[in-house]
């Protein structure tokens, strides 16, 4: 049983977990450790970034406990994105970590336009300028804290970081770099103008590598934080939401996945360099080819905000108010008797950009109650889904013809039905609920020989769904309404939208 099995990581906001897979596919064992997020000051998200390592140990240790690690033939780490820390010459942070959901960076969206270009920047890195990127945060840093600035030795994101710790070298995959902004996208390095905004070289940054490739072994110190064996091969992984993607075996034309997790995050596959508003293009981890990509900043976390500041309901102490909700909801009509939801609680990236739109509840009347609010939730995130798609549709040519979806979302029938009514396209659901640390095993299975690509390694140890929503043609007719209605909703309210912004911050205490 020597060498029988790879861990794939899954390094996200809230938890990592380690989870022991085999050449099929098949989950083994899994240990796991929560990390804390701060929120130090308004827009300001930060994590200790030892917090990283030490959940990383934790969940390795526990993983342990249940399957003997010397089994390993090689690990790989799927990363929460665009997040980031500052380290000095013993890679030790030098301050904490910034968060993907940190918009501190804003104001520096407009220095570096103004100094490179909007259309350059998208054209460099895939994506429209804006602060999720941790380009704009380090320019903050650049501006906010110079004399610190000067201190750091390398930036780095949680996949250089960790694989830092793991291997003590300073080496990262294409996948996690490209999140940042400062990756010349298309030619899977460093874009020099970039760094030079930041007074920065190469040698500050993690080397980027293609997924699958090994990255170096664990070291004699790492092996006793986490109990791997001396010398388990590290091998590229890359960015959670393209591991999502890896693990759904969305490898080509026609399929879409979409994690309905604290984000809704969709993507599909394409083999030529593409960049739009309409999409954010991401490298895919079989190192071949790119991710087009939506994302909207709200999923299960509107979901709980509903629930628990809207609704002033305790999960915890009532741990069947999911299923309550869902049932009020599913029996309303859709578009939930003239209510609609925008979803924008923390702005909007695909595909209008804009950080100071925000959340819409039109159509309010007496006869409204709170399942009519849940179900217009579940219905604005669907919608804006099927708006996204559109917009990948057009540019690229290529029609989807259906979507995977995983994450916490997927388990609502309803919801999973009202996305596949408002997209018309099926919905499936897969058998596996960890999509993306397959996706970080099945680029470990690759880069430990088991397969000749990362690509064959997906097509052996991911399987197709048994569980499909299928679009009802009469509710796909309501939808494609309902779709003309909700695409005019941003433009015709982003101007009062912004007054709104403007006037919050004249007028904050």
């Amino acid at each position: 049983m020597k060498n029988d099995l790879v861990i794939g990581i899954d390094s996200s906001t809230t938890a990592t977990k380690a989870i022991a897979w085999t050449g099929e596919g098949v989950l083994v064992a899994e240990g796991r450790c929560q990390i804390e997020l701060k929120n130090p000051a308004p827009l300001f998200y930060e994590q200790d970034a030892r917090d990283w390592w030490q959940a990383l140990c934790s969940a390795l240790r526990a993983l342990g406990e249940k399957v003997d690690l010397t089994r390993t033939a090689a690990l790989a780490i799927a990363n929460q994105r665009e997040t980031w820390v500052p380290v000095d010459a013993e890679g030790e942070p030098l301050r904490p970590g910034m968060v993907w959901m940190d918009e501190r960076g804003r104001p520096d969206v407009d220095h570096l336009e103004a100094r490179i270009g909007r259309d350059r920047l998208l054209q460099l890195t895939g994506k429209i300028p804006g602060p999720l990127p941790c380009l704009y945060s380090i320019h903050w840093m650049k501006r906010e804290e110079p004399d610190l600035y000067k201190k750091v030795s390398r930036f780095l994101e949680v996949h250089g970081f960790l694989v830092h710790r793991l291997t003590g070298a300073y080496r990262t995959s294409w996948s996690s770099a490209d999140p940042t902004a400062l990756l010349d996208l298309e030619r899977k390095r460093y874009a020099p103008e970039i760094l030079d905004a930041l007074d920065l070289g190469d040698i500050q940054v993690a080397e980027p590598c293609q997924p699958g490739t090994l990255l170096g072994g664990v070291t004699a110190d790492a092996a006793a934080a986490t109990s791997l064996p001396i010398g388990t091969p590290v091998v590229a992984g890359g960015g959670d939401g393209q591991a999502a993607g890896l693990g759904t075996g969305v490898l080509g034309p026609g399929r879409a996945y979409l994690n309905l997790g604290t984000a809704s995050v969709s993507g599909v596959y394409g083999k030529a360099y593409a960049t739009d508003p309409a999409f954010r293009t991401m490298t895919s981890l079989t190192g071949d080819g790119y991710i087009f990509e939506l994302c909207l900043i709200t999923g299960t976390f509107l979901v709980n905000w509903l629930v628990e500041q809207l609704f002033e309901e305790d999960p915890q102490s009532n741990p069947d108010i999911y299923h309550t909700l869902e049932q009020e909801a599913a029996s309303l009509p859709a578009g939930a008797d003239g209510l609609m939801l925008m979803p924008y609680w923390g702005g909007v990236m695909t595909p209008f950009w804009d950080a100071d739109a925000r959340g819409l509840l039109i159509g309010l009347s007496s006869e409204h109650g709170r399942g009519h609010v849940y179900r217009a939730m579940m219905e604005g995130i669907a919608l804006d889904e099927a708006m996204g798609l559109a917009g990948i549709e057009a540019v690229t040519g290529e029609r989807v013809e259906e979507l995977l979806t995983i994450g916490g979302g997927s388990k609502s029938d309803l919801w999973c039905r009202i996305i596949a009514n408002a997209t018309a396209k099926p919905v499936k659901r897969l058998a596996t609920a960890e999509a993306t640390s397959l996706g970080a095993g099945i680029a470990a299975a690759a880069g430990a020989g088991w397969f000749d690509s990362v690509a064959s390694a997906a097509a052996a140890m991911t399987g197709d769904a048994d569980d499909v929503i299928a679009p009802e043609p009469e509710e796909t007719a309501r939808y494609a309404e309902l779709l003309d209605i909700y695409k005019r909703l941003y433009p015709q309210t982003q101007s009062i939208l912004n007054d709104l912004t403007t006037f919050k911050e004249a007028n904050r205490s």
